[in-house]
């Protein structure tokens, strides 16, 4: 893994996000590709149900599903989303990234939020085995 192979997940990630939104993209293909089969995850808006710790879970955040509190986050519908690394290091075949995110509403207005995000190479593919977000 090299630090350009994390910038070009974190554009695919957000990309993933915006065509969610657009109807282009499923959100469980999304999920499949970009999320390890054992991932750790604590969503931006989760209150009730904090951490997600499945597919099933993640896939309810982004679109609304069995989590009752998940309204899609995916479906906003964001424009774009744009990743401002403070840092990425590189240890014993993974990765992590923290900084901040700016997802663009219709409007043009950026909602600011904090990251940390775990990469691990899971079946020849680079996939998020963390991901954390939070409102500064």
């Amino acid at each position: 893994m090299l630090k350009e192979d994390i910038l070009q997940i974190q554009e695919e990630w957000g990309n993933g996000v915006v065509q969610i939104g657009k109807n282009e993209l499923d959100a469980k293909d999304f999920v499949n590709k970009m999320y390890a089969t054992e991932v750790l995850m604590k969503p931006t808006m989760a209150k009730e149900q904090a951490f997600r710790m499945s597919h099933a879970d993640i896939i309810s955040y982004f679109i609304g599903g069995h989590i009752s509190e998940d309204n899609g986050f995916a479906l906003k519908p964001w424009t774009n989303v744009r990743f401002e690394n403070e840092g990425i290091q590189f240890k014993n075949k993974q990765a992590f990234a923290v900084g901040h995110y700016f997802f663009t509403d219709s409007n043009g207005e950026e909602t600011k939020v904090e990251y940390s995000f775990g990469y691990i190479i899971e079946e020849g593919n680079i996939k998020i085995n963390l991901h954390h977000s939070s409102l500064p």
